[in-house]
């Protein structure tokens, strides 16, 4: 899932169900309707959206949890950029992330333990 269905997404997540005209309304930038449009497509062709018609007015629904969109997404993460390591990405995340000095030392002593 690419970050601009991501926010597609969120949207969906937070309204349960929504149009395109208030999708679009709703995203925090501003997206053509056409894109939103052409996007929430895609997003059900993928199996993450579906839609139900309200009149002549497609109304779309998530279909996919935001825990299991999550989970699919750092498992890419991991794979494409941390060779398939968990330990690797907390790792990065540890050193990286704007975590308190004291947990980010206490997750590195616990990733380390073997």
């Amino acid at each position: 899932m690419s970050p601009g269905e991501y926010r597609l997404m969120d949207v969906l997540w937070k309204l349960g169900s929504a149009t395109v005209g208030s999708v679009t309304t709703a995203l925090k930038r501003k997206y053509a309707y056409t894109t939103v449009l052409s996007t929430l497509r895609t997003l059900e062709r993928k199996g993450y959206v579906r839609h139900m018609t309200d009149g002549r007015t497609f109304v779309y629904l998530p279909v996919v949890p935001r825990e299991d969109a999550r989970r699919h997404i750092l498992k890419h993460v991991t794979a494409a950029f941390f060779g398939g390591s968990p330990r690797a990405l907390m790792l990065q995340l540890a050193d990286s992330a704007d975590l308190d000095e004291e947990i980010s030392e206490r997750l590195r002593e616990l990733l380390s333990e073997e």
